[in-house]
């Protein structure tokens, strides 16, 4: 099971790795100046030919996101009393909380107030009894299941080929009654992997995308991937040549696992701080890793379907991958959902909102085919990146 996927360019210094660099599109409506302080052109671009919309409306659109969350930091700053927040199908943060006066205060900051049923201390907590479960005994069947801020509940999926834990399983979600929702997909979860020589980073006969490149204290550079990609630990090459050596992955086939691993990258080879997006926008430059909240736009760059867009739909997912070899499930936790489509060998890619970096492709449907449009339709699961950097402390690389 190994992923394969393309995200960022591995550079080297000198002749080890080289690569071509690519120009980034010209911004349209919106002039250079005028996007220099806002988000890199071809994030522009490729947000608007995925809306459909101007390239001014796509900027807009964003720098309202970011304005919103930067108004959302402030009230979690001043003490407001608040639980949970995501986007809406019109753009606008809601923000649940409890009480006339918290209300007011989100209001008046410009957010839209919700006091909903349960929130998501409840929904969390309810999450957390499920997850202790399937760690337990691995509810084959259960293909994932998510706090879902917008619907105000536990979202279970499930497939047609439940298994006894996967029935035990729902009757102990079903217990908590209209706090969980109950979705029939019937499309088993697969780490995305492809098996083809030569592609963008390569070991032991497997292909995977490069990821995110990061640094310690010391300075000492890594590669940031989705930890499947990497569960042996392997030598890393690019084009033929080494670059990186595996170094920690939190992933195991059959076991409790966390989709994060790193690689140590050899002396002289760095990773680009640019995402690129195969002929769709020329590059994105990477400015940090602030998490986008639920219903954010975001992209992905992966070797298998490039360039796809969608949005952030929640955190904190726990999945069941589906072995295609027929070994035993895994059961993933700590994951984010989107609507971005992505297929096999995708694994690793890169995920970015606005000018910051999400996390790295996870996995998907195992049935599902994008069609090879920026707006595909469809879904998959990332490891988000704030969360592998702090677990590994280190710091992003960025342009």
């Amino acid at each position: 099971m190994r992923v394969s996927r393309k995200t960022l360019v591995v550079v080297a210094v000198g002749a080890l790795l080289s690569v071509t660099s690519v120009t980034g599109a010209q911004a349209g409506e919106l002039t250079a100046q005028q996007t220099a302080e806002r988000y890199d052109p071809a994030m522009i671009k490729a947000l608007a030919t995925s809306l459909g919309v101007s390239e001014q409306v796509a900027a807009d659109r964003l720098d309202g996101q970011a304005a919103q969350q930067n108004e959302l930091s402030k009230l979690a700053r001043q003490g407001v009393p608040m639980d949970g927040a995501y986007f809406d199908k019109a753009g606008a943060l809601v923000v649940n909380t409890t009480g006339s006066r918290s209300e007011q205060r989100i209001e008046d900051a410009g957010l839209t107030s919700r006091v909903p049923e349960h929130g998501q201390a409840a929904l969390d907590r309810i999450k957390a009894e499920l997850d202790a479960k399937a760690l337990k005994r691995t509810p084959t069947g259960v293909t994932a299941w998510s706090v879902d801020l917008a619907s105000d509940t536990v979202t279970v999926n499930v497939d047609s080929d439940r298994s006894a834990a996967a029935k035990s399983f729902l009757r102990a979600a079903e217990a908590h009654g209209d706090a969980v929702r109950v979705v029939e997909d019937q499309q088993r979860l697969v780490t995305q992997a492809v098996v083809t020589p030569g592609d963008e980073m390569a070991f032991n006969g497997f292909v995977c995308s490069v990821g995110f490149g990061a640094r310690n204290s010391s300075g000492k550079q890594y590669l940031v991937t989705a930890g499947h990609c990497i569960e042996d630990l392997p030598v890393l090459s690019y084009k033929g040549t080494r670059f990186a050596q595996g170094t920690d992955s939190r992933f195991a086939v059959g076991s409790d696992s966390v989709d994060m691993g790193i690689a140590a990258l050899d002396s002289g080879n760095s990773i680009a701080t640019q995402v690129g997006t195969y002929g769709k926008a020329g590059t994105v430059a990477v400015q940090g890793s602030r998490r986008a909240a639920s219903g954010a736009d975001l992209c992905k760059s992966g070797r298998t379907t490039g360039w796809t867009c969608g949005k952030v739909s929640s955190y904190n997912v726990t999945v069941t991958y589906s072995d295609a070899n027929g070994g035993p499930d895994t059961v993933v936790t700590g994951l984010g959902s989107s609507s971005v489509c992505t297929q096999g060998g995708d694994s690793g890619g890169a995920y970015i909102s606005g000018n910051q970096a999400q996390g790295m492709t996870s996995g998907g449907p195992s049935s599902q085919r994008c069609n090879g449009s920026v707006n595909s339709p469809g879904s998959s699961y990332f490891q988000p990146l704030d969360d592998a950097l702090s677990h590994y402390g280190l710091t992003l690389n960025t342009n």
